[in-house]
């Protein structure tokens, strides 16, 4: 899949073409050199604009990093919703996180690796605040549907802040070697028995 489909989604319209091409190459630079490394220069340099142009849009480079950063969590997010959706058990919510997740991983390996790296940047940064702010509405987003199902009393009484890496942190630690080439085999391949672990964990 394409890195601009994110994009496009997340800043649609012809008018933001020159943030979304800032964008795009902001995230291939960091990918590439290293967020220390990645200057406004060398982000200049690809897309042919001005330091102006990317200070108009984005301030600074904590700006392009947290643009790039919530561009993807938004769309983490609503794939995660879309597959939740389509759930109707518990066992099949849990499912579905664990099934969102590494599916979006796989499908946008680039923004993934460009999150792992991003993510202690942004939320100790000036856009920490949004970060926790999106983080905590996708928990309260999962906690609701939880609550919604009559077979909620089959979790297992863990602290809310737990819940998500029971679910995701094994999966989230495959993806991780996947995308640094110490695993071979794609995610997806693993879906099931990720999610049936995660199910394991979190269940009475």
């Amino acid at each position: 899949m394409s890195n601009t489909s994110i994009l496009e989604r997340r800043f649609p319209g012809r008018r933001a073409q020159l943030k979304r091409d800032i964008l795009l190459q902001a995230l291939q630079c960091f990918n590439t050199h290293g967020l220390e490394a990645t200057t406004i220069d060398m982000i200049k340099a690809r897309c042919d604009t001005s330091v102006g142009a990317i200070y108009h849009h984005f301030g600074n480079k904590d700006g392009l990093v947290a643009a790039l950063f919530l561009a993807a969590l938004e769309d983490q997010q609503q794939l995660m919703q879309q597959y939740l959706e389509q759930a109707d058990s518990l066992r099949e919510g849990i499912a579905a996180l664990v099934y969102s997740y590494v599916d979006w991983v796989e499908a946008q390996p680039d923004w993934a690796r460009f999150q792992y790296q991003a993510h202690s940047s942004v939320s100790k940064g000036p856009h920490g605040a949004e970060l926790a702010r999106r983080n905590a509405e996708r928990g309260k987003q999962v906690a609701q549907w939880l609550e919604q199902r009559e077979q909620g009393a089959a979790l297992r009484d863990w602290p809310a802040e737990l819940r998500a890496s029971l679910i995701i942190g094994q999966s989230e630690n495959y993806c991780r070697s996947w995308l640094s080439g110490r695993a071979g085999t794609p995610p997806s391949a693993y879906r099931e028995l990720l999610a049936e672990a995660a199910w394991r964990s979190v269940s009475g």
